[in-house]
């Protein structure tokens, strides 16, 4: 699959997914496993709170490679040569969350904060200023703001922070408190400004939230920064305490503490957005690869006639869920 370069792109913005070559501006490591990636592009279409871009964590000249012939006679060890069979490759794209994006010197400039835990991330984390990387987006679909005067509560775990990060500066007509949580501090992906309360207090102590004039809760399960516990426990013992007006409750990161901040809010009559995480190959509705069960409205529709569920896919209908709708 070739991918177009910004000589052959015509000049206006395009509105649609499309097939990109980004620049490197920066890759910058956050904590101990986290880093932020600055692809830089000439142009790049409209995105939102929400969306997302697959990534090709391979060489961009690696598709034009010809396969290498394989040497072999009967009876004796086949000589196999090729990058794929000398070395790991990352053969299918891998999706990201926005963490930004800025328009800025006639170019565009998106965030995107990955932690290392395999082959595709070991690869972007030794990106360096200049490398050119293969993007697919926007896409998905988009976060809706909270009503006016409403309080957004934004619950982000671990690499389910960055689109966290996004929303709250989309957020500059409504109140909001946001709420990390991560292991341990040295794997808190974010800017630490000030100390977090211990007890749940929100504080203006993480620079990417309090640009925007939000103030955070940092929970830690071992206790070495901020809430001791899960971020879910944090966001309990807030709301225990607070009367946020006419909250609305977003949240990404792992499954377990996604299904727990829908629990809290379907208990408390909070209504709640979940940006589900699965895993894509394709990131456009067409490998089927990251179905996710829902509710139906009108069990006798299709999909599934007579059932009160049936299946979407977390790429095309999401990642953005009701936390009514999902079906964990």
């Amino acid at each position: 699959m070739r991918l177009q370069t910004s000589r052959i792109r015509p000049m206006t913005p395009q509105r649609h997914r499309d097939q990109f070559l980004a620049t490197v501006a920066d890759n910058l490591p956050l904590c101990r496993d986290h880093f932020r990636l600055i692809l830089a592009l000439p142009h790049f279409p409209e995105t939102k709170p929400g969306h997302f871009i697959q990534i090709a964590c391979d060489d961009v000249d690696s598709e034009s490679e010809p396969a290498a012939p394989v040497d072999w006679e009967p009876g004796m060890r086949p000589n196999l040569r090729g990058r794929e069979i000398i070395s790991p490759r990352a053969m299918l794209r891998r999706p990201f969350s926005l963490a930004g994006r800025r328009n800025i010197g006639g170019r565009v400039e998106l965030d995107i904060i990955h932690r290392v835990v395999g082959l595709g991330t070991t690869w972007l984390a030794a990106l360096k200023k200049g490398d050119t990387v293969g993007i697919l987006g926007p896409l998905g679909n988009i976060f809706q703001l909270p009503p006016t005067n409403g309080t957004a509560l934004l619950v982000g775990g671990g690499v389910g922070i960055p689109p966290m990060i996004y929303l709250a500066a989309h957020l500059a007509q409504s109140s909001a408190v946001a709420f990390a949580g991560s292991v341990t501090r040295d794997l808190l992906p974010l800017a630490v400004t000030s100390d977090a309360d211990a007890n749940a207090e929100p504080r203006p102590c993480i620079g990417e939230f309090s640009a925007h004039g939000i103030p955070t809760v940092i929970a830690t399960d071992d206790g070495s920064f901020g809430y001791r516990g899960f971020v879910t426990q944090a966001l309990e013992t807030f709301l225990d305490r607070a009367e946020p007006n006419r909250p609305t409750l977003y949240t990404c990161g792992p499954e377990a503490m996604m299904k727990r901040v829908a629990d809290i809010a379907l208990s408390r009559g909070i209504p709640c957005q979940v940006a589900v995480e699965r895993a894509m190959a394709c990131g456009m509705g067409t490998c089927q690869s990251c179905c996710i069960r829902v509710r139906k409205k009108h069990p006798a529709q299709t999909p599934l006639p007579g059932s009160d569920w049936c299946y979407r896919l977390a790429c095309t209908d999401g990642p953005i869920f009701q936390a009514a709708e999902l079906l964990w």
